[in-house]
């Protein structure tokens, strides 16, 4: 099938928003049905609350230009991504959102890339909120990539220093989705084990098929069976329900080390068996909240979207930076835009600075461990009673990492 062909049937059950003239868009590529629909859609009401309330109930952009987010469905396919990505283009759309997925992102950023090369009049810009695989940053950087998601390699030195303090756990199993992510983790947990913990053995470091796993039995099974005293998983959507059901039903009593383990289906999966548990590595606040704007931002999010959670604070800070960067460049046009996005810095709903930096374009924010837990919650994850609470924070400085990137920057 010719891609217009297809582009026209996409089109046909997935028609455009209809947009005033001056809005500026910002198309979502992003999973709206299929196995991590419920990801997808959850994190597309975050955009469209973050558009609404942070920017179109106040001034604006540009003297009083609305964010519109205009939902493409990608169905968690780089192709389809790619698709959906000539579409937004094709309707004029100059930014970019996609997150869920570094297979999808490492497609998307390919084709900005190539794009804007082969076409400097027609340029997109890529906001990736949530795609963490350390390469987008690294030997895959460029000039028209922003990545507002602190990295898988950043992220396990901040969960492994937590690890590196159980003396109790000696034994530990890595299990994780089997595409660039998923390599990530795994080749970043055995380095900082070897690191903090060379006493630590790892009896399992194994990858399963994304999205295609319905029933884990057989994986916790042989976890298991192993003896592992700890497990490693960077899983999310229902690859992380699905994990965190087996690991229920096989009644194992070990601490779960996570970067997604929370919302959209997990928190409600693992409930009060996964309390004092799970462990996230994640950034913003939960429980407690800190300060009263973000206590009214997640208040209001969750009176409008009763049966979704605010699971991408990351999204609110998409949404604001981008809109101080307009406003900083004086136009939404891609190039001014992110030359203003360099170096940018903000302070969070949540009172926190953080900053991107100008060399590789990665966000640098601090981080938050948190536990899976019913004691101390304000808000909680799929309407369980169970949510996340802090339990050690790290600082932004405790964050930074060196970058291979090594970024071309047009003149023009």
């Amino acid at each position: 099938m010719s891609f217009w062909r297809m582009a026209v049937l996409v089109g046909v059950l997935y028609p455009m928003c209809s947009h005033g003239a001056d809005a500026v868009r910002i198309a979502f590529i992003d999973p709206i049905s299929g196995t991590f629909s419920a990801t997808g859609t959850n994190t597309l009401h975050q955009f469209e609350f973050a558009a609404e309330e942070l920017v179109n109930k106040k001034a604006g952009v540009l003297g009083g230009r609305r964010f519109e987010i205009v939902a493409l469905d990608n169905k968690a396919s780089p192709r389809e991504s790619q698709i959906q990505l000539k579409r937004a283009i094709g309707e004029g759309i100059q930014i970019i959102a996609q997150g869920n997925s570094s297979a999808v992102a490492n497609a998307v950023t390919d084709a900005v890339r190539k794009h804007n090369r082969r076409n400097p009049a027609n340029r997109v810009l890529y906001l990736n909120y949530s795609a963490v695989d350390p390469a987008l940053t690294n030997d895959k950087c460029h000039f028209w990539h922003f990545r507002f998601d602190a990295h898988a390699e950043i992220k396990m030195a901040a969960l492994t220093d937590v690890i590196a303090k159980q003396e109790n756990i000696e034994k530990i199993y890595i299990i994780g989705q089997d595409y660039s992510f998923g390599k990530a983790v795994a080749a970043a947990a055995v380095k900082f084990l070897g690191q903090k913990r060379p006493d630590m053995a790892i009896l399992g470091n194994e990858l399963h098929p994304i999205g295609r796993v319905k029933d884990f039995t057989p994986y916790v099974t042989k976890i298991q069976s192993s003896g592992a005293q700890a497990i490693i998983t960077g899983n999310w959507g229902a690859d992380m329900v699905g994990l965190g059901k087996a690991i229920v039903d096989a009644g194992m009593n070990v601490p779960i080390y996570t970067y997604y383990a929370a919302f959209d289906g997990v928190t409600a999966t693992m409930g009060k068996a996964g309390k004092g548990k799970i462990r996230l590595v994640h950034e913003g606040h939960y429980n407690p909240v800190p300060t009263k704007r973000l206590r009214d931002y997640h208040s209001a999010f969750k009176a409008k979207y009763p049966d979704h959670d605010l699971s991408n604070q990351r999204v609110y800070n998409v949404i604001e930076i981008l809109a101080k960067a307009i406003d900083k460049a004086g136009s939404s046009d891609p190039l001014p835009v992110a030359r203003a996005l360099e170096g940018i810095e903000h302070t969070t709903l949540g009172g926190e600075r953080v900053f991107m930096r100008r060399e590789d374009h990665q966000l640098f924010q601090p981080l938050q461990i948190s536990v899976h837990t019913d004691e101390g919650i304000e808000f909680d994850g799929d309407n369980s009673g169970f949510g996340l609470r802090t339990e050690e924070s790290v600082p932004l400085e405790n964050t930074l990492v060196e970058t291979t990137c090594k970024m071309t920057r047009p003149q023009s």
